[in-house]
């Protein structure tokens, strides 16, 4: 997607935007690529036309691969076929970050099983991990099926698999809600071996949980789950659109590990926070850290994040690691 941010100022007030591109399975894709040195590639269909290839080239300028982008034919008006956008607002304080979606009629959202043939490409032997994740699946029932297609086909070839069970209220709204998704996520995540969230999985959309309500759901989760080795989730407090605490807990073949701790962390632009925790997480357990080792990573990348505008984390390896390893308890101020 092209994101425009109105920096400062909340949307309804904007005279000028900032653009990047952006995207929740991308954001990973991204972050891995751009920041930890990882080869990546994306699977997704864009229109030709001006604002696709300006999204192609910041996709380029990351590093990811982009050979397997679709491209679709302009219609001139973008009544059958467009490239998505959206519009955020950081916040600041007591206001909190804005996010309006305009993604109807997506390219993205129109790809359907049989638009890639993934067993040509996980048959390569190029690819060691296959990451999607509940945005993606909620766009459309198409990607719904299109995702559990590629997942299956990627867990037949040996390839480690991952999803973030992502709930967006405004893309189930038409398409039965929290219970839809959670029927659609539980589906997914059958063929996972890495959950980088619980919710919804077998339960509707949660607030923001405790400590031991959050372990007793990766508990539950993996229960019903054979096949997931690792449950990570991130949780945060919120004080202020400009202050959170942040750390994660990971579940890992029945044990509970605990990342460090950020309190008090200043937030300059929480979007794409969470997709940066996956991708520090996924970082680590590809380099055969410990779960909460790989946690720790996850979560200095997101805080590091938080810290820059735009939706991925543009710090380097260097500086995400060093963070990672310094005390087990963190003040930022």
């Amino acid at each position: 997607m092209l994101r425009f941010c109105s920096g400062e100022l909340p949307l309804r007030a904007a005279k000028t935007f900032h653009f990047s591109e952006g995207g929740g399975e991308y954001n990973i894709a991204r972050s891995l690529s751009r920041s930890f040195g990882e080869s990546t590639g994306i699977a997704t269909a864009m229109v030709d036309n001006e604002i696709g290839h300006l999204v192609h080239h910041l996709i380029l300028s990351s590093g990811v691969d982009t050979s397997n982008i679709i491209w679709r034919k302009f219609d001139g008006v973008g009544r059958e076929c467009r490239n998505p956008l959206y519009f955020a607002e950081r916040g600041f304080g007591y206001r909190s970050p804005k996010a309006t979606m305009d993604r109807g009629h997506s390219a993205p959202a129109q790809l359907a099983p049989g638009d890639f043939d993934w067993d040509t490409l996980f048959s390569s032997g190029d690819i060691t991990w296959f990451h999607t994740g509940g945005i993606f699946a909620g766009l459309s029932e198409s990607t719904s099926e299109l995702a559990l297609e590629a997942i299956q086909c990627a867990r037949k070839h040996g390839i480690t698999t991952s999803y973030d069970p992502n709930y967006r209220e405004s893309l189930w709204m038409s398409r039965g809600g929290p219970k839809a998704a959670a029927e659609v996520n539980r589906a997914m995540a059958q063929h996972t071996d890495v959950l980088l969230g619980v919710s919804p999985i077998f339960h509707e959309a949660h607030p923001p949980l405790e400590c031991r309500e959050l372990i007793s759901l990766m508990e539950d989760t993996a229960a019903q789950l054979p096949s997931v080795k690792t449950i990570a989730a991130s949780s945060r407090v919120i004080h202020s659109a400009s202050m959170h605490d942040y750390c994660a807990k990971v579940w890992h073949n029945g044990e509970i590990y605990h990342s460090d701790q950020y309190k008090n962390a200043q937030v300059l632009d929480r979007i794409g926070s969470g997709d940066a925790f996956g991708a520090g997480m996924i970082y680590g357990l590809m380099h055969g850290k410990a779960p909460d080792e790989a946690a720790n990573i996850g979560c200095a990348n997101a805080v590091l994040t938080m810290s820059t505008p735009c939706d991925s984390t543009l710090c380097s390896k260097k500086e995400i690691l060093s963070l990672a390893a310094t005390s087990t308890s963190h003040e930022l101020r």
